[in-house]
């Protein structure tokens, strides 16, 4: 049940018929009410919630905000939920509701479980989540790491808000990313074996390929060493892209990422899928032949220029093949396309928006998340080099430096728009100045309470039983309230594409639970009080758990 969803929508409805209930009296005079809300005021004195209705309607009605509030409090239909009506500066409606409703909070997620939260906004819709997909040429880094947590945690948001979601990940195996990597393995292949042949300028210079050509020499020798060089790259190749993305999987596995596809670029190749995307959008007559290639006519969908698809050699291009892939996502049913991208991306977004549009999809259905830079830093200082491959710090190392759950709740922490500055002392530490520490042992410590309490040899109460009114301290009550969120917290950051929503709740959450913690006691000599207490924890231990669950992070018992 999202509490906050039905209050919001009862008192949408009982605006309506307050306002209505004046028109017919005479009072105030309105073709259609505008599109306004209610919503929670971010100040806790303005009431549990408040509404702009008043001053959007001012100007249809020809009165003033507060003139037209008086009305709406004057004929507001009379209810056990509303304990007070106030109307605050140039014509906010605050709501005051009675504790009533919070009492039906504890039990409802205790009898859900983990499955509180969930909800049905998606309505079973297919939707595929795109992310990572790095270049299976080498190691993954950091920005590879912020994708892995980022997408994952928006499908599981995707997943709890009630969509039919997949994860997937694009092999980027075919183009010149890969004919350079078969030039740069060859190259370490036969320097390997004593031959003086110079590295290509755009090689890749990793080295992790030199240990690759090394585990290939291991099996095969000198075999391929005088053979045709096309065949001889073809076999270092397919052992390289064998191996770099075992190891891919097996380290997004150790973050606590599963695919439901790994989808290969050449396959687009090798079905036809490219030519055939091409030829359906030269039939819809968005391509252009100029300079002896084939252009998508993109400024026809707001871009300043065109862009090339197949070049004058007859070879098409990544964006061709690009064009291809969302193509094909849509032919299988998707109706919602989500990608996560690097900022170096941003310049294609409307590129593939405009070139699904001309191939006849809406292209509102293609939502692309951009990802800003991570900065690593330790001592104050930032880290550019990794120790270990000289290069970039690897997502393997970063998780053997702070753990899975420190790097995932790091990465997720701040919106994907924003830099992330990754502080790996704090990630670390084991101090309330550690957000994701301070989150975990807020749950840790309820455990320890409820080991505390069947030591004490206290009944765990059956919360049917438990008679919630006796929960009226502030701090009782701030946090059932907080508990009363999650459902609209999690329909929100699903709809926004914003799991960062979610850590910043975790926090909220924790704070409000060691507030509660420091100004009541639990385990006291009034066995009613200290049932509904008892069960209160018990529920903001599921909830806990619960948001951490969405963004790949543990609720340790003990720490």
């Amino acid at each position: 049940m999202n509490f906050f969803a039905e209050i919001q929508n009862q008192l949408v409805k009982e605006l309506h018929i307050a306002l209505e209930n004046a028109r017919d009296a005479g009072k105030i005079s309105f073709d259609t009410l505008p599109e306004f809300v209610v919503e929670v005021p971010r100040e806790k004195q303005h009431g549990d919630f408040a509404t702009n209705v008043a001053m959007l309607l001012a100007k249809q009605a020809k009165m003033s905000p507060r003139s037209i509030a008086t009305l709406i409090v004057e004929y507001f239909p009379a209810g056990d939920d509303i304990e007070k009506l106030e109307i605050a500066g140039p014509g906010f409606i605050n709501f005051r509701l009675k504790n009533r409703w919070l009492y039906q909070v504890v039990p409802e997620v205790i009898a859900r479980g983990c499955d509180y939260g969930n909800g049905d906004i998606g309505a079973g819709q297919k939707v595929q989540v795109e992310f990572v997909s790095a270049n299976p040429t080498g190691l993954l880094h950091m920005g590879n790491a912020r994708g892995a947590a980022l997408g994952d945690s928006i499908a599981n948001l995707l997943k709890k808000a009630g969509y039919d979601v997949s994860r997937e990940f694009f092999i980027n195996d075919a183009g010149n990313q890969i004919e350079n990597f078969a030039r740069s393995l060859e190259a370490r292949y036969l320097q390997q074996l004593g031959q003086d042949v110079p590295f290509p300028d755009e090689g890749y210079h990793g080295a992790d390929i030199i240990d690759t050509v090394k585990g290939f020499i291991d099996q095969v020798g000198d075999k391929y060493l005088s053979v045709d060089e096309e065949l001889r790259r073809e076999m270092l190749v397919k052992y390289a892209l064998d191996e770099k993305l075992t190891a891919i999987r097996e380290v997004l596995g150790q973050f606590g990422v599963k695919y439901d596809m790994w989808f290969s670029e050449q396959s687009l190749h090798d079905s036809g899928e490219i030519n055939e995307t091409i030829k359906r959008m030269n039939e819809q007559g968005y391509l252009v032949e100029q300079d002896n290639a084939l252009w998508f006519k993109a400024t026809e969908f707001g871009e300043e220029k065109d862009e090339v698809l197949v070049r004058s050699n007859g070879i098409p291009t990544y964006f061709a093949a690009d064009i291809a892939y969302h193509r094909n996502k849509f032919e299988r049913g998707f109706k919602w396309v989500i990608n996560l991208w690097g900022a170096d991306h941003h310049g294609h977004v409307s590129r593939m928006k405009g070139a699904m549009q001309a191939l006849g999809y809406d292209p509102d259905k293609v939502q692309v998340v951009i990802m800003q830079l991570v900065r690593l830093f330790q001592g104050g200082e930032s880290l550019r080099m990794s120790k270990r491959t000289g290069k970039y710090i690897t997502l393997s190392e970063l998780v053997e430096e702070v753990g899975r759950d420190a790097a995932r709740y790091f990465f997720v922490m701040r919106g994907a728009d924003s830099h992330l500055d990754f502080d790996l002392d704090l990630a670390k530490s084991q101090s309330q100045d550690n957000p994701v520490y301070y989150v975990q042992y807020a749950h840790a410590r309820i455990c320890s309470m409820i080991r505390q309490a069947e030591e004490e040899g206290r009944n765990i109460p059956d919360a049917a039983g438990v008679d919630f009114t006796l929960l009226h301290e502030d701090a009782e009550l701030e946090l059932v309230r907080k508990l009363a969120e999650f459902p609209e917290i999690v329909a929100g950051a699903a709809q926004a594409l914003e799991p960062h929503r979610l850590t910043r709740y975790a926090h909220e959450l924790a704070g409000q639970f060691h507030s509660f913690y420091g100004h009541c006691r639990v385990l006291g000599d009034d066995v009613a009080l200290s049932d509904a207490r008892i069960t209160l924890v018990l529920a903001a231990r599921i909830v806990l758990k619960n948001v951490l669950s969405l963004i790949g992070v543990s609720a340790p018992e003990r720490m």
